[in-house]
């Protein structure tokens, strides 16, 4: 992905501000709108003890203060009491960041003494004016918690580099109560929150609201996206294209040419595609990078060309693949692109903790249309729902470590993938991003939706576990309406994957491309496939299933079988004290269909039973 998000400028802090400042408050909304100004420029107001006025640009105007409700000491005329402070927010608020320092003490020796954390405890009055100042002294004073004012709606009108808010550097808490910090919806596009590297942001009680990013002019189409990891999309191809040996150059290079088995199939098909892509060719695609060359070069050169005419263009591939080979500090972590995460992005190296919150109506142009996750993000409580995405994860998208506990992902919409939670991503017009480790816990992930692949849950190289965890009611048009996951490692805990659907295949869950589950004591019911695996479609992978059940599954499209489970040629699905009851596929079987090549094993603790039209296609110890 591209990094193109742009930081703060990185400056070391300095003094903190001293009350010298409280004339710049009391010089009114001119003097304000220019402490904004450098709060934009990356905190610079915060560096000059002694600002002036022509240091500061009044380009843009400041944003007026938000009625707020009589629980919030609104007066009449809709300017906030904020717990009696005066209209001009007297410098005097912020002694609790430079008053210990006053008497020539180090200001961590208020800390030691155990009321430093209160004395860094300030009230931020209802004005999203003064909520950017607040951070930008927070961010040059080593951090702090900022209470906001009750039932207030901070709108955000302007940005910088994409941000609303400035971006936060250090340890910052913002609080309130029935609190929402918004984008104003006229105003240009960009996101809420960008933590930093180095950054750590703690949320609780708010909601953050209506945050967007650009749109790519490029358009996705999710089918192509996910053709080099569908097992119907490769069974449309003809047989005698990869038969022929002749034709196996080409078809390297050729998007169809999936045929053979999938394992080889999506090795060979990513990295093809991934030539243009420098930044993980060391990585990922280097063994293939020579050959995209080597074969324009034989492209380009008659077809019956005597070996010594080969040579040169042996030769003429080695100078190109170098380049491929240059990056010598290939990132260890993935990087976002500008767009990713309208509600709130945290970088690599960033922390984040949502708590008591909601993350709601963002729309993000790339990953990510509530939250985008770099670093390392928990949430707690948390609602994020009506959020989209034009590439993947509506709600949430991860390539760090995220955490949600007793939380909901419900009513999100990812376009080409992972409409709830998006734990990477395939390859589009950029190169692909592997995903982190997820962990979910005890929440609900519902109502979800994409046009790709998972509904609800989506992994592409990633690591997934789902404890005590319900996926609901997702819809993916393509595979994997519940969860999908490519060529990583699932596990599903106690888990409830039910009444989700797919227009093609595994509209509970769908594993492919070398992954690896495990499925112990949950339960995959009422599930809905167009074609087949409507419980679970296991392809070019080895899934277990342990103390579960997969009933009421069914497969309802004109060829559809294994309404429980579909197993392909080369995968391996073991069942052990698993129950397999009570599904249907308008084709026979509709318990379990393992194709020729492909391995079931049951245990004499499993059942499968009471299936139709009947039980089992090509399963050992099971009666049809």
């Amino acid at each position: 992905m591209s990094n193109d998000v742009t930081s703060t400028d990185g400056g070391a802090s300095t003094a903190p501000p001293t009350r010298r400042r409280r004339a710049l408050w009391v010089a009114g909304v001119a003097g304000l709108t220019g402490v904004v100004g450098l709060a934009a420029l990356g905190g610079v107001a915060a560096r000059n003890d002694k600002p002036k006025s022509d240091q500061v640009s009044d380009s843009q105007p400041s944003t007026n203060r938000q009625n707020v409700s009589d629980d919030s000491g609104a007066n009449k005329n809709g300017a906030g009491n904020d717990g009696g402070q005066d209209d001009e927010w007297d410098g005097d608020d912020w002694g609790g960041f430079d008053e210990s320092g006053r008497d020539g003490e180090d200001r961590k020796d208020g800390r030691d003494r155990g009321d430093g954390d209160k004395d860094r405890t300030r009230q931020v009055p209802c004005d999203s004016d003064k909520l950017i100042q607040a951070i930008t002294f927070a961010n040059n004073d080593d951090g702090g918690v900022l209470e906001l004012a009750r039932g207030c709606t901070y709108t955000l009108t302007r940005n910088q580099d994409g941000n609303g808010l400035p971006v936060i550097t250090e340890h910052i808490t913002l609080k309130g109560e029935h609190t929402t910090i918004g984008r104003e919806a006229t105003a240009d596009y960009f996101r809420i929150l960008n933590v930093g590297a180095g950054g750590n942001l703690t949320l609780k009680g708010l909601s953050i609201r209506g945050g967007q990013t650009l749109q790519s002019p490029v358009a996705a189409d999710p089918a192509t996206v996910w053709a080099p990891y569908s097992a119907l999309s490769r069974s449309t191809v003809p047989k005698p294209a990869v038969a022929a040996p002749a034709a196996k150059p080409a078809a390297t290079t050729a998007p169809g040419a999936k045929p053979a088995a999938a394992k080889p199939a999506t090795a060979t098909a990513k990295p093809a595609a991934k030539a243009t892509a420098p930044a993980k060719a060391t990585t990922k695609a280097a063994p293939a990078k020579p050959t995209a060359p080597a074969k324009a070069a034989a492209k380009a050169a008659p077809a019956k060309a005597a070996p010594a005419k080969a040579a040169p263009a042996k030769a003429a591939a080695k100078p190109i693949a170098a380049p491929a080979a240059r990056p010598a500090a290939v990132p260890l972590v993935e990087q976002p692109g500008f767009t990713d995460g309208a509600g709130v992005l945290v970088q690599p190296g960033g922390r984040a903790e949502i708590l008591d919150s909601e993350v709601l109506y963002n729309q993000s142009g790339g990953n990510g249309g509530g939250l985008a996750n770099f670093g390392s993000t928990r949430l707690s409580k948390t609602t994020v729902a009506h959020n989209t995405a034009f590439l993947f994860g509506g709600g949430i998208f991860n390539a760090g470590v995220l955490q949600v506990d007793q939380s909901k992902i419900t009513d999100n919409t990812g376009i080409v993938g992972g409409g709830g939670i998006s734990n990477g991503a395939a390859e589009i017009f950029t190169e692909d991003v592997d995903g982190g480790s997820v962990w979910v816990y005890k929440s609900e992930i519902t109502d979800n939706e994409t046009l790709g692949f998972g509904g609800g849950v989506l992994d592409v190289e990633g690591t997934t576990t789902l404890h005590q965890t319900t996926v609901g009611d997702n819809t993916a048009v393509l595979d994997g309406g519940g969860v999908a996951v490519a060529d990583s490692q699932l596990t599903l805990k106690d888990a409830t994957v039910v009444r989700n659907s797919a227009a093609r295949d595994g509209g509970g869950v769908y594993v492919t491309s070398d992954s690896v589950a495990t499925i112990e004591n949950s339960r995959i019911n009422d599930n809905t496939a167009g074609f087949s695996g409507a419980g679970l479609f296991n392809d070019d992978s080895v899934t277990t299933l342990r103390d579960s059940e997969v009933s009421g599954n069914r497969a309802v499209g004109p060829f559809g079988r294994g309404g429980g489970i579909v197993n392909t040629e080369g995968s391996e699905v073991r069942l052990q004290r698993t129950k397999v009851a009570y599904n249907f596929s308008t084709l026979e079987p509709g318990g379990i269909f393992n194709s020729i090549g492909g391995t079931v094993t049951l245990d004499d603790e499993s059942a499968v039973i009471a299936n139709r039209p009947t039980n089992c296609f090509n399963v050992l110890d099971c009666f049809a």
